[in-house]
């Protein structure tokens, strides 16, 4: 077997996916919901972010001994940030528009609850986090 397959140039890139993140955005002229658009990241890039949002921390009742711990919620947000390509929100006239100086807390301020909990399942979809090993292999089968 040859390895060219698994050379860069010929992996199949992902493309940027469109995707309704809300109807309360919408086009001026035709008034349909704007498509958002996102996109994948590689696993190094994540593999950055995990470290950016775990700490270490004590272990109660074991001195000097500590463990690491993850800030899951803040690591899924910025991983949203990471992957959303439009709309742009590191633009600072955007974030001024609703108070915030962050993309990730940009995020949060432009979305209901519901849709950003929606939109940070399709994100981590996007990245292969939806799928267990099992599935995989079961696919693989058949």
């Amino acid at each position: 077997m040859s390895l060219t397959a698994f050379m860069a140039p010929n992996a199949v890139q992902d493309e940027h996916i469109k995707y309704v993140v809300s109807a309360r955005f919408v086009d001026e002229k035709t008034k349909e919901p704007i498509e958002w658009e996102i996109q994948c990241i590689d696993s190094k890039h994540d593999e950055e972010l995990r470290k950016a949002c775990t700490r270490r921390v004590a272990v109660p009742g074991k001195r000097g001994q500590f463990t690491k711990e993850t800030d899951y919620d803040k690591y899924v947000g910025l991983l949203a940030v990471e992957c959303t390509v439009f709309p742009d929100l590191n633009n600072v006239e955007l974030q001024n528009s609703y108070g915030v100086l962050c993309a990730d807390e940009l995020l949060k301020k432009m979305l209901k609850p519901g849709e950003y909990a929606d939109y940070l399942e399709k994100i981590q979809e996007i990245n292969g986090f939806n799928e267990s090993f099992e599935d995989k292999v079961e696919e693989a089968k058949n």
